[in-house]
């Protein structure tokens, strides 16, 4: 028997929500922040700052993604300053009280490279920058209007307005064996961020895209299809794909431990290279977005709107469904971080859970309330930073399990679970900037599927965690 509810429209749900939060929070908003892109030159350095620094809780809750500026830049600056000091001078002095002792021989661990990539992301991010800034200003500008600073085309600092536009551009051309076809990347854009009165901030992304791609690519496009990582997309020159790619948000704080974040962008939770939990594999997703930072917890809640799995056809309203997710990191000591992670997917006609906004984790009891019919997972995560050198984590996913059937140890389908292990090790073997990585991913069959393939744990056709979906085991291994 199947029971028709109207109810609210999910999206105006969401809408709703956002919007209560917007107008009912004026009176204590008190701060906001714009986040760094996954894959910016900078992740790289928070990364080896944060395995150098070792018990920095700022750089600590490294597991959610992306960054957000106004934590981590001011923590660079500080940073910044004192190891430029220390190797500048050549020597930690003898005479300094145990704090400053203890933040000189941190900054004493920071090699000229990482200090040039810190001024890097200062420059980079001056609407964040503390000291003055003519001290990061061109040697040759263009004219009186662009490129004042070396990181943005055009930017602008006030009391209450901060801008900063760039352009996005990228060409490539390579080839394939046993390929005759030329391969490409074309892709125009622009990217713009601010912030206004120090309450509201926002980042916009947009690029229009060519390309022609490796054939495995093809293969996954004509198998799945979809484009990785992209949304709607129509062919170009017989092989290739042609497609815009727009992303935005806006953010701002409801009170001092409390972000919030609404637009249409990707996330990530995790510190390898790939995550069980949540990766910035699919397509964009429209969300919002709770983050919470206090003591030693950082609290995250995600509310998200994704495409059914559809094949291709002519242009229509694509189906939705919904995913709701929550993290807790807690810093269990000042080097080991330790997660919790609970999800679930589901879908409705014109009616939307609201028992999923629920703010405080542990879903499994309202889906449970609900007759148990949605995809709901959870799962763990570990983080600890050894020696200023290493960092182990992993992360521990359950969609199903049968106790009885683990204990017959028959390889029972039922029970569908992922773990990730893996390991970092910067400046190996005392060669400066050299670092080492290397993961190992094992899902097993069937694990994030449902009865309901609308509640699969996908997005426009694309796995939400790693981007083989499920029954596999892999090794990665990353120098750089």
């Amino acid at each position: 028997m199947q029971i028709n509810q109207s109810g609210p429209k999910p999206l105006q749900a969401l809408l709703k929500l956002f919007l209560s939060f917007l107008f009912l929070s004026p009176l204590v908003t008190i701060a906001q922040t714009t986040y760094l892109p996954q894959g910016a030159e900078e992740n790289i350095l928070i990364e080896r700052m944060e395995i150098k620094l070792q018990k920095d809780s700022i750089f600590n809750f490294s597991k959610t993604k992306p960054f957000s500026r106004e934590s981590i830049i001011p923590a660079v600056e500080k940073n910044y300053k004192t190891a430029f000091f220390v190797y500048s001078t050549g020597e930690i002095s003898p005479t300094l009280d145990s704090v400053q002792l203890a933040r000189e021989t941190n900054a004493s661990r920071f090699t000229k490279v990482d200090i040039y990539n810190m001024r890097r992301a200062l420059v980079n991010n001056l609407e964040w920058v503390k000291d003055d800034l003519s001290a990061y200003k061109s040697k040759k500008p263009w004219g009186k209007t662009f490129y004042q600073t070396p990181g943005t085309l055009y930017e602008v600092h006030s009391k209450d307005f901060d801008l900063a536009i760039n352009p996005v551009l990228q060409f490539q051309l390579s080839k394939e064996n046993k390929n005759d076809q030329t391969l490409f990347l074309n892709t125009r854009g622009v990217t713009v961020r601010g912030k206004i009165a120090n309450k509201i901030g926002f980042d916009s992304y947009i690029t229009d895209n060519q390309e022609r791609d490796p054939l495995y690519v093809q293969a996954w496009e004509r198998k799945f299809q979809s484009v990785p990582g992209e949304g709607y997309y129509k062919y170009f020159k017989t092989t290739g794909y042609d497609y815009f790619d727009a992303r935005g948000y806006f953010t701002f704080g409801v009170t001092k431990y409390v972000d919030v974040a609404f637009g249409y962008d990707k996330n990530f939770i995790g510190n390898g290279y790939r995550s069980l939990f949540l990766s910035d594999f699919s397509n964009n997703i429209l969300f919002l977005k709770l983050n919470t930072r206090i003591w030693r917890i950082n609290y995250q809640n995600l509310f998200m709107e994704l495409n059914a799995t559809e094949p291709r056809g002519p242009d229509r309203l694509l189906k939705k469904k919904y995913a709701v997710m929550h993290h807790l990191d807690v810093n269990v000591t000042k080097s080991l971080n330790v997660g919790l992670f609970e999800g679930v997917i589901f879908g409705r006609s014109d009616q939307f859970e609201f028992g999923y906004l629920n703010p405080i984790i542990f879903y499994r009891s309202i889906e449970q309330q609900n007759g148990s019919i949605d995809n709901s997972v959870a799962g763990i995560d570990i983080k600890a930073n050894v020696k200023h050198a290493l960092q182990f984590y992993g992360q521990f996913l359950l969609d199903e399990f049968v106790l009885a059937e683990i204990r017959r140890n028959r390889g029972s389908w039922v029970n569908k679970w992922g773990i990730q292990a893996g390991a970092k090790y910067i400046d190996a073997f005392g060669i400066k900037n050299l670092d080492l990585q290397l993961e190992t991913n094992r899902v097993r069959p069937f694990t994030y599927s449902h009865s309901d393939s609308v509640a699969n744990y996908t997005h426009y056709n694309q796995p939400l965690a790693h981007p083989l979906g499920a029954n596999f085991q892999e090794w990665i291994g990353i120098a750089r």
